[in-house]
């Protein structure tokens, strides 16, 4: 059936709640109430004589005999002193609609205004009292401010500045009292992150708790790592300090900027709207439509639970939190400066619907849709444990209904989230059941833009999603990223070949049905595009543009890959069973395959195009894709994003099929008004078919050494080589020493013959973090190390 998003949203338009007259009159089977900032809750809730506030609204509710609530809030903001709770028990089954009135304005905040009388302070600060110091996110004219940190703030970079001395003896010397305080680090492996409370100093160290965040635990990074709220770093325009044994509030303004006169708000909730029933009586058909959702505290202190044996612990909080629910929809909401996540489908969760929101300025995920541990049977915790085969539970599928299912995220605009926290998805999948995940823009991520945690249970749509500038923070990821370790699973693969070989049945216990991946546009440009880690099995992938990092599958089984456009990239098998049952087939590869110790190539890996022959033969050689082609690419329009092939092109011979490109991200109008698109990459071929001479390589510019000219001007001993043409000031080339006009010699241990060989020596090293090199330079040669990390 053909898919037309334009319709269905005019459809849902016209079906919902507010889009009716707000205007009609009460019912037998339908209340309208009204809030207003300037109501009271002494008066009725009509439009005439508004209520104050939405939590009287709800009472108001609880009491209606109608079968069908309906709260319209006016223009304005509201500060809550409490999370609003709506329960099964206290709707007792009628429907509940609360929606902003007639496109005003609506924001809904976990803050509240800070009414201060500032005076200048030592240098360049302000200082105020404060009657209230609950508080951990401050905003100036409506903009965050930066907690007081070492180094200070550079956009763009892992944590926005970090530094290997922030713990240093020498560092710790100057706080005279750091307690309060808190240290941000990357995971070892850059596997997320974790976050510590200082408890005070010993000496010229200082005393901390915390570290929980990561499911995989590991050491502090030894470079990327900042700290924060502390006094004595309170140096830099945009910086705030709060003393709260003195209850004194430090500022140091932004040039131009006037405290005297500006507004001041400060987040206290973690959580603003609580939807919450329970396994037996969910909450049923609640509407949250056109609000908008800020200033919530910051959570990565609070309480984290382990999901399974992925990477991820996760707080089960938001800003918005459904809780056992059925049928309940946001629509049309706006998420921003949040100091959590966004909004958290927990636990039991049946056909909810997340369609037509923002998401930005988010200090961790964006959607997070993730079931209860107790669901799975024989679940294990942590990456390392597992269930012995004979006390397997080895039935199918799931324990208990304590998981969502049949859920709809479609025609999201998710970006800038991750701002705190890095261990984050836009969209977070895991204890759950054939959710659909369709028309987003994910962009602007330090992680996965998509991440599905386990295959518990799968059946999962991912569709007609655009993801890209993902990753941009951590490592081993992907635009799309997926993790297996399900019963069959097990941390020593000596003992996970033997289990599956002589128990195939466990394959399939927990991934039951087949997830799918079509027609989306990815880019990672510091990982792969999508990324089937750890045992992640039973997916059917197809019809996917893969603009930079390529398609990875690690162990795992029956995954069938097919009629996927790789750009630039290829294919990379990595770890394979020797029976994976896996197909990769149809596909279009711009570069040589990528294996990495296979015991096995699985069904079929077959029927493929390849930009240049010498790949082609190179794969053949392994006994793969004995009916696989090459030839030219001549894409319609790469420049602009228009990879359609032309009729007569040789790609078609091996099955190929065109993908349509111009159906990715969000469809609403406004929506598709604000999204940004992709960087498209400039296309380089390489071996027969190559026409470039030069193309850009990490963060320069290079060409291979041609003929005597070359070799003369250079100095060189022969032909042989890749020169530096151009590269980044700053950047990673110029970090490791390099300049232009230097002549790369060998890499990673090989003498360099072509751009190819580059290329393809970069695809198959990158995840090792830094790179070895040798360099000609003035007649001599060096070797260097070139840093991938960010």
């Amino acid at each position: 059936m053909k898919y037309f998003p334009h319709l269905l949203i005019l459809l849902f338009v016209h079906l919902t709640p507010a889009a009716q007259s707000a205007n009609r009159l009460d019912t037998p089977s339908v209340k309208t109430l009204f809030v207003a900032p300037n109501g009271a809750d002494t008066q009725s809730g009509t439009q005439e004589r508004p209520l104050k506030t939405l939590a009287a609204a709800l009472e108001k509710a609880q009491e209606s005999a109608s079968s069908s609530i309906t709260v319209y809030l006016r223009h304005g903001t509201y500060y809550l002193d409490k999370p609003l709770q709506v329960t099964s028990g206290s709707l007792r089954g009628k429907k509940l609609l609360i929606s902003a009135y007639a496109g005003e304005k609506v924001t809904l905040s976990g803050g509240k205004k800070l009414n201060l009388k500032w005076k200048r302070s030592a240098g360049n600060l302000w200082e105020s009292a404060v009657d209230f110091t609950g508080f951990d996110q401050l905003f100036i004219n409506g903009t965050a401010r930066v907690p007081a940190r070492y180094p200070n703030q550079t956009a763009g970079t892992v944590f926005n500045g970090t530094a290997a001395d922030a713990l240093s003896p020498e560092r710790v010397k100057r706080w005279a009292n750091p307690a309060g305080g808190f240290i941000h680090v990357m995971h070892s492996g850059q596997w997320g992150d974790m976050h510590y409370w200082i408890t005070g100093k010993k000496g010229d160290e200082v005393v901390y708790e915390g570290g929980f965040q990561n499911n995989r635990p590991s050491p502090m990074h030894t470079r990327y790592r900042f700290v924060e709220n502390i006094r004595e770093e309170l140096d830099a325009p945009g910086e705030w300090f709060l003393d709260r044994e003195k209850r004194v509030l430090y500022y140091y303004p932004q040039e131009g900027e006037k405290p005297g006169t500006a507004s001041v708000e400060v987040s206290v909730l973690p959580l603003l709207i609580e939807l919450r029933g329970t396994p037996g009586n969910p909450l049923n058909q609640v509407t949250l439509q056109n609000l908008t959702f800020k200033h919530t505290r910051r959570t990565f202190m609070e309480a984290y639970e382990p999901l399974m044996r992925s990477d991820w612990r996760i707080y089960r909080g938001a800003a918005l939190l459904l809780e056992n629910t059925t049928d309940c929809t946001v629509t049309g909401c706006e998420f921003t400066d949040l100091g959590g996540n966004a909004l958290f489908i927990s636990r039991y969760g049946l056909n909810n619907k997340v369609k037509q929101n923002h998401f930005h300025r988010i200090g961790a995920s964006a959607v997070c849709v993730v079931g209860d541990t107790s669901a799975v049977r024989s679940g294990s915790l942590e990456y390392r444990l597992f269930v012995p085969y004979d006390q397997l539970d080895k039935t199918p599928g799931p324990a208990n209904p304590l998981y969502p299912r049949q859920c709809v995220i479609e025609d999201n605009l998710i970006h800038d989230i991750g701002q705190v926290e890095k261990q984050v998805a836009g969209v977070q999948i895991q204890l759950a059941a054939q959710i659909t995940v369709r028309h987003n823009s994910i962009y602007q991520v330090p992680r996965a833009g998509i991440n599905v945690g386990d295959g518990a249970f799968g059946g999962h749509l991912i569709e007609y999603n655009d993801v890209f500038d993902t990753v941009l923070e951590t490592s081993d990821h992907g635009a799309f990223n997926s993790w297996g370790r399900d019963r069959f699973w097990h941390p020593d693969r000596a003992v996970m070949d033997r289990l599956t070989s002589e128990h195939p049945e466990l394959i399939l216990l927990d991934a039951l049905y087949t997830t799918t991946l079509r027609n989306n546009r990815f880019r990672c440009d510091h990982g792969w595009d999508i990324d089937l880690d750890d045992g992640s099995s039973n997916y059917h992938i197809y019809n996917n543009l893969c603009l930079q990092g390529g398609i990875k599958l690690r162990e795992g089984f029956y995954r069938t890959v097919e009629n996927n456009i790789m750009v630039n990239n290829s294919f990379h098998p990595h770890v394979w069973f020797a029976n994976s049952h896996d197909v990769f087939q149809r596909n279009i590869v711009m570069r040589p395959y990528y294996p990495i110790a296979l015991k096995g190539w699985g069904k079929t890996v077959d029927h493929n195009f390849f930009a240049s022959e010498e790949d082609l033969e190179k794969a053949q050689k392994n006994h793969t894709d004995v009916h696989s082609a090459s030839g030219p690419l001549l894409f319609a329009d790469a420049l602009h994003g228009n990879y359609t092939l032309p009729a007569g092109s040789l790609a078609f011979n091996t099955g190929f099929e065109n993908i349509p490109m111009d159906q990715f991200g969000v469809y609403s109008p406004h929506l598709k008004k604000l999204a940004r698109q992709p960087a498209f990459p400039e296309l380089v071929i390489t071996g027969k078919y190559q026409t470039q001479k030069e193309i850009g390589w990490l963060d320069g510019r290079v060409r291979a050494v041609e003929g005597l000219g070359d070799r003369s001007a250079y100095g060189l001993p022969d032909e042989r080589g890749v020169i530096i043409t151009a590269l980044k000031e700053d950047g990673l080339l110029a970090r490791a020493g390099l300049r232009p006009g230097d002549v790369l010699r060998s890499f990673c241990g090989e003498p360099l013959s072509s751009l190819g060989q580059l290329l393809t020596l970069t695809e198959e090293n990158k995840w090792k973090g830094s790179l070895k090199a040798a360099i000609f330079r003035n007649q001599e040669e060096k070797e260097i190390m070139i840093v991938l990390q960010r």
